[in-house]
């Protein structure tokens, strides 16, 4: 592979390449990140706040470029973009659905988030640096893999087209945009291939301002765009730990965080070998991958001192961009990195993208949740599905792992100690720890062999 690359691993490109290679870098990511403070923001309370928002966002790329450049700097060195992560969205969303924060503020509901990724990112470390991440890989099989993955976006359903339906001809033509990019003309173009998402967000964006500057779309219009968030964003603020308040930690919320941080890391191990073996680098052993994983506890760590409301993990877009650009040098990734913090201190960047209409966003996550159950669904690609053991797991899961959450959010528990009631109704509506829970406990006590299983190599 490293000979057929333009850039390996170890190679050190000028400035004048590594600095658009980082840019379009940055460009990748930069549609998962700005979506999850966007998710975040109707449970928080933000809406009403689009200042507040913009100063989210602005937190996430910046922690995003701290976090990249701890990865590939001192942790696993591989050339992997650090980001949110929407596995943490169904606890977060549990979190603040807490009978206890009913009436509190965002910023309140936000210190509970960050007590829950702050204590799990301990967890992660201690999973990663003690060498417990390759020993508990063997009980994770596809099985439980395939569900837990899926379910973090087909959790998600409600923020698609109900989102995108509050004016359809917004939200429908974001989805048919980037459909077309993606599929249709992807072959047109590398442009279309690389930032579909990025593209189809852009022409929305721009008709719908168009729209509001003639007239059409005014003020309480769903596809109304307001740059006043803009207008009040200072030009330069630097995000600080503990910038919301301080952490609470809540056994509740820990507990249901924790399978966010399970689902995290299960995908972030696929990420080392799929990004060691498009980068030129050997395939990953035992202690790159515990180094990687314990370094992602510290990228969470530092998410949560700086309140993004989310932890960080290994981007799979970006992997994609160094296989379609044969760029895998580590140093292309460290200039990205310091562009997402130098962006992350430009406050107008991140009131900016606050001014998105909610029909673009949920157009976007029509697409984006969609191929996120995909991606969990093609690790079924080495179960055997013609075994009637493995179809009844499979299906089992998947079904408690949407069916369970519906029962704890219309029947929550009530009956014992709040400290109780809280953690197994956090668990009960996060579908992908159902679903995970079930998987596992089923995949590695019903008899089946380990290739029906997937779990030969």
């Amino acid at each position: 592979m490293s000979q057929k690359l333009i850039y390996s691993i170890d190679d050190r490109p000028p400035l004048r390449d590594a600095l658009p290679l980082g840019f379009q870098h940055y460009l990748t990511m930069f549609g998962s990140t700005v979506a999850i403070p966007l998710l975040l923001s109707e449970r928080l309370g933000l809406e009403e706040d689009p200042g507040a928002l913009g100063l989210l966002i602005g937190t996430m790329f910046f922690v995003s470029g701290i976090t990249t450049l701890l990865q590939t700097t001192i942790g696993n060195r591989l050339p992997l973009v650090q980001g949110g992560t929407f596995s943490f969205l169904a606890p977060a969303f549990a979190i603040c659905g807490m009978a206890s924060l009913a009436e509190a503020g965002w910023q309140v509901r936000m210190q509970h988030i960050q007590g829950a990724v702050i204590a799990g990112a301990l967890a992660e470390m201690v999973i990663g640096y003690s060498g417990l991440m390759g020993r508990l890989l063997r009980f994770v099989g596809p099985i439980t893999i395939a569900p837990t993955i899926a379910l973090i976006g087909l959790a998600l359903f409600k923020f698609g087209a109900p989102v995108a339906g509050s004016h359809w001809g917004i939200g429908g033509l974001t989805i048919a945009l980037i459909i077309l990019f993606s599929q249709y003309l992807r072959t047109v173009h590398r442009t279309f291939e690389m930032f579909p998402i990025m593209l189809a967000i852009l022409v929305a964006w721009g008709t719908s301002a168009i729209l509001t500057a003639t007239g059409v779309f005014g003020p309480g219009h769903p596809a109304h765009v307001s740059m006043d968030a803009v207008s009040n964003a200072p030009w330069l603020r630097v995000p600080y730990p503990f910038q919301w308040g301080m952490p609470v930690f809540g056994a509740a919320a820990i507990v249901g965080m924790l399978a966010g941080y399970m689902a995290s890391m299960v995908e972030s191990v696929g990420d080392y070998f799929a990004c060691a073996r498009l980068a030129g680098a050997p395939p990953p052993d035992a202690k790159l991958v515990n180094r990687g994983i314990g370094m992602e506890g510290v990228g969470c760590f530092v998410a949560g001192c700086f309140g993004t409301g989310n932890g960080t993990t290994s981007y799979s877009e970006n992997i994609g961009a160094i296989g379609l650009t044969r760029v895998g040098s580590r140093r292309v990734v460290q200039v990205g990195a310091v562009l997402m913090i130098a962006m992350g201190m430009f406050g107008k960047f991140g009131a900016m993208f606050a001014s998105i209409p909610q029909p673009i966003v949920g157009g976007m996550y029509c697409a984006m949740f969609g191929m996120i159950a995909a991606v969990g669904l093609s690790n079924l690609q080495f179960v055997n599905l013609n075994s009637a053991r493995n179809l009844f797991i499979l299906g089992f899961a998947f079904f408690m792992g949407l069916s369970v959450p519906e029962y704890f959010a219309n029947s929550p528990v009530t009956s014992g100690p709040d400290w109780l009631n809280n953690m197994v109704n956090t668990l009960g509506q996060t579908g992908m720890a159902v679903s995970a829970l079930v998987a596992l406990v089923l995949d590695n006590t019903i008899a089946g062999t380990a290739k029906d299983r997937g779990l030969e190599t």
